[in-house]
């Protein structure tokens, strides 16, 4: 069993909040979830998944029914929370922010942006789950302006960027490329060509950071970590696809106010 192994934002390293961008080192899980496989929505064994959100809320100083991950939905959605909920009534959105300490807000990705968010100042946290669909429809502003909601000041929340497909890994089709210049010809920049005809390559945290940039917070880091090419770290759906396996493991980023 390999040792717990989580990656860290210096912009997050702020005074009252403990966060987490978790590799896949550390866990039970065996297979194709080796080893730290946080996702409930995967077909690993529950008690593997369970055991290895209790591991993570460990880390985070917490316990693991206060180690929160909504159910994603791909949306522009974030909610409050307040107290932890039941595996029933987890809800359904991408995006978390609370002023609660204690309470650990997590998000999972396996090639999809994963953020954290704090105000430390105004004692408010969150965390988004940003794939393309989200990014593009405003996931990422919805959670600040959540957190503005809350009492954070915008000029002081720092957000980072964990493990996401890195644009060298990520081809896309003439379609996908098509809904992005459909909302904005700018969103060309993004784009690179392929070597494969008809093809292009997204750069998915560069458009990130952009959309960041533009929403004007304090300061914004990028962990620069590539989970298709990042084999040891990194769960990662499309290299799982490429691979026809039959499932794949979820990594976890989290936040909390201690």
């Amino acid at each position: 069993m390999s040792k717990l192994h989580a990656l860290t934002a210096r912009n997050l390293d702020l005074p009252g909040v403990r966060h987490a961008f978790f590799t896949r080192q550390g866990g039970v899980s065996q297979g194709v979830y080796d080893s730290l496989n946080g996702g409930v929505g995967s077909r690993d064994e529950t008690a593997h998944v369970l055991e290895n959100r209790a591991r993570m809320a460990k880390h985070l100083e917490t316990s693991p029914d206060r180690l929160l991950v909504p159910f994603q939905i791909h949306s522009a959605d974030a909610r409050d929370v307040a107290e932890p909920w039941s595996a029933e009534a987890r809800p359904r959105c991408d995006g978390l922010v609370t002023a609660v300490r204690s309470l650990a807000l997590g998000v999972t990705g396996a090639d999809c942006g994963m953020l954290l968010f704090a105000d430390a100042r105004a004692g408010v946290i969150g965390a988004c789950h940003a794939g393309w669909k989200g990014a593009l429809s405003g996931m990422i502003e919805a959670t600040i302006e959540r957190m503005e909601s809350s009492g954070a000041k915008r000029s002081d929340i720092h957000t980072a960027l964990g493990p996401a497909i890195g644009a060298q890994s990520y081809e896309v089709g003439p379609e996908f490329v098509e809904q992005f210049l459909s909302v904005s010809a700018d969103h060309a920049q993004f784009f690179s060509r392929s070597p494969r005809e008809g093809h292009s390559m997204f750069d998915l945290p560069r458009f990130i950071g952009a959309r960041i940039a533009r929403a004007g917070v304090a300061s914004f880091e990028n962990l620069q970590i590539d989970t298709y090419a990042d084999e040891m770290r990194c769960f990662s759906y499309r290299r799982s696809v490429h691979r026809a396996e039959p499932d794949y493991g979820r990594l976890v980023s989290a936040i909390s106010l201690v």
